[in-house]
């Protein structure tokens, strides 16, 4: 797991063809992908036959009408109701359907221990790999299609020329513009030097396919994609583009005419017209709380304990099936988490799929009405001919970024790599048919990031939608055009930020930092690309207890933030360096630690007996109630009842925010 950890794929596209030698072979097709592992960036070639093993995998077909089992001898396929093994989903009603229901994987060994290839040049059977380091140029030509032909600084001789006849040569090229500086030779046009001695400052003009696209424009066109990409990197170039310096007089008119005659002071008005109603800089306005500095005693000491295992499980079921003492249980779970082998059960009554109070018998049925629901859905989208896409320009778009996606979702995951892997036909399925049941939200960039750890789990193309279904219930407006959810959660994260550290978030705030957009990544997708994939698997299910608190997720935020301070302002990090710091905390997270502080902090804010009401709305702290959270969840006593068109964000489904209680600070 510590090896998975260490390795991201940062560009995987199959269909490349090589020639191995220049006697004539014909044209190899394989996969070419980019990798970070240890800091270090390498590309990666192997033919199609050494990068898939298809032996002991139920796949979906092509065309997803039936299942199908790769012979693991022959590697041809056997149809899998002739199988002489039977498989479990053969055995299930989904096969009704004729349609996938599980995938399971035959462990297989790697080059390395790590996974990847060996970083020196390999030339078996075709394939190769090689540091970007030690890359000295790369020539673009065209031939109806477009070919590259690679040379290394170590080597007089060319590597094989990489074929892209299904596309894909352009977004390989920015994949390796993200980590070395391509510049056209002097003397060759379509030659492009490399060098990875590049200064930070370079870094920006990368990040955006325009340069002369101007930033606001791009937010306003696709918010999501420009802020989970845009954000998470670090550049110097950043500053300059939201201070609006020269940059301002070369803005398209339209984008003069948007922004009137308001200068651009800081990144706060950006992303205020970015992000309508995001006013968190603004202090002394009507609607604020105005408060002193608030003395929150010492922080408690508390600790963590085992996940829950299969026998304590089993111990809270009646002998119908039914979940008892379900408080207690969501206790234990929140303090430890679940072993492995209980999260496909128990995250269905976690996400609010099976409710706690149902019988064995009640929960077939309801699986067998969510399965006919399913797929009714799916053949919608399933039977749409060509002529009528054509004719839905949103559906088209839903499938393109879809299929965007998923083929860079969690590759180094051995459940999702390789080419033609039945997890991405799983994955691309899923997230279709949910456009079928919200077709006006539809898909958005990061969706993927919330249904692969949910798949990985369930191994069930139908109960992986039905738990993913209720999830996005709660980031929904997360994802939605106005950001509401994000809008408001970057306001309340502030809020809670400024009450536990005021002098912290008062030097964040001097480093033109107080807007916390460094965190917009965390709260998007919930902390998955900052955690080992099974690190996501634990903190999401301890915050679905939904204990000690509401909003716990923010304080998981304040957790990190709070021991990361001290480097932060010893160091005296300005708005570049905090971006590159906060960045590169991704996959270095104990998620024990973090839990343990968030723990304790929630219970540091409730036993304070003047809390401020905006931060008691926060948290779900009623009158009275402000000193008894933390013990609802240290004892099997029932918490107040939520309102029922409540969501994780702190928001009502369907209301504004605007009118929620805002607070500010005074040393």
């Amino acid at each position: 797991m510590a090896a998975d950890a260490l390795l991201k794929v940062v560009f995987e596209h199959g269909g490349v063809f090589i020639q191995p030698s220049s006697d004539g072979d014909p044209l190899v097709s394989g996969s070419l992908r980019v990798v970070d592992k240890d800091a270090e960036v390498f590309v990666e070639y192997k033919p199609v036959e050494e990068s898939v093993d298809t032996s002991n995998m139920l796949c979906a077909g092509k065309d997803s009408s039936s299942v199908m089992e790769w012979d693991q001898v022959s590697g041809e396929k056997v149809s899998g109701e002739k199988s002489k093994q039977p498989l479990e989903s053969q055995q299930s009603y989904e096969t009704e359907w004729d349609m996938v229901n599980a995938v399971s994987f035959k462990k297989r060994s790697c080059c390395t221990a790590e996974g990847a290839l060996n970083p020196s040049l390999e030339r078996s059977r075709g394939a190769f790999s090689f540091a970007v380091s030690d890359l000295r140029s790369i020539t673009v030509k065209e031939e109806g299609w477009t070919f590259l032909v690679l040379r290394l600084k170590e080597s007089c001789s060319s590597l094989p020329a990489l074929h892209f006849h299904q596309g894909g040569s352009r977004e390989f090229l920015d994949s390796l513009r993200r980590f070395a500086l391509l510049s056209e030779a002097p003397e060759d046009a379509t030659c492009l030097l490399v060098s990875t001695n590049r200064a930070l400052s370079q870094s920006f003009e990368n990040l955006l396919d325009d340069n002369n696209y101007g930033l606001v424009q791009k937010f306003r066109t696709d918010p999501y994609v420009t802020t989970l990409g845009g954000f998470s990197k670090v550049t110097n170039y950043i500053f300059d583009a939201f201070r609006g310096t020269e940059e301002q007089h070369q803005r398209p008119p339209e984008e003069v005419e948007l922004l009137g005659e308001v200068e651009l002071l800081g990144e706060v008005e950006l992303l205020g017209e970015v992000i309508p109603g995001l006013e968190i800089n603004q202090q002394e306005e009507p609607g604020f709380e105005v408060i002193t500095r608030i003395d929150l005693g010492l922080r408690p000491e508390v600790t963590r304990s085992g996940p829950l295992s299969s026998e304590d499980w089993t111990r809270h079921q009646d002998p119908e099936g039914r979940m008892t003492n379900v408080p207690l249980l969501k206790r234990v779970i929140f303090k430890g988490g679940l072993c492995h082998a209980l999260r496909k059960e128990a995250w269905k009554f976690l996400l609010g799929y099976v409710p706690w109070d149902s019988t064995l018998e009640e929960r077939k049925v309801l699986q067998r009405a969510r399965t006919d629901e399913y797929f009714r859905m799916k053949l919608q989208w399933k039977s749409v001919s060509e002529e009528q896409e054509r004719r839905n320009s949103r559906l088209r778009d839903y499938r393109s970024l879809i299929e965007k996606d998923v083929n860079r979702t969690d590759r180094s995951n051995r459940f999702y790599e390789g080419v033609d892997n039945p997890g991405l036909v799983l994955l691309h399925d899923i997230l279709m048919t949910y456009c079928m049941l919200d077709f006006d939200l539809g898909y958005v960039q990061g969706m993927s990031d919330l249904l692969s750890p949910i798949l990985y789990v369930m191994e069930s193309e139908v109960d992986a939608f039905w738990c993913f279904v209720s999830f996005m219930e709660q980031m929904h407006q997360n994802f939605e055009e106005q950001m509401q959810g994000m809008k408001t959660q970057l306001i309340q994260l502030s809020t809670l930020l400024r009450l536990l550290d005021l002098s912290f978030w008062n030097y964040l705030e001097s480093q033109d930092s107080g807007f916390l957009y460094f965190c917009f990544r965390w709260l998007l997708i919930r902390f998955k690309r900052e955690l080992s994939f099974q690190d996501v698997l634990r903190l999401w299910e301890v915050m679905w207890t939904g204990l000690p608190c509401d909003n716990f997720h923010l304080l998981v935020c304040c957790a990190i933030l709070d021991s990361e301070k001290q480097k932060i302002m010893e160091e005296n990090y300005g708005f570049n360096e905090i971006l590159k710091h906060i960045n590169e905390l991704s996959m270095k997270l104990d998620i024990e630690d973090i839990l343990q502080k968030a723990e304790g902090i929630c219970e540091q804010i409730t036993s304070c007996k003047d809390l401020p009401r905006s931060i008691s709305a926060i948290l779900g702290l009623g009158p009275g109630l402000d000193s008894e959270l933390c013990a609802c969840a240290a004892s099997p006593v029932l918490r107040p009842a939520k309102r029922a068109d409540a969501c994780s964000n702190g928001l009502l489904r369907g209301s504004s925010a605007q009118h929620g209680c805002r607070v500010a600070f005074i040393s």
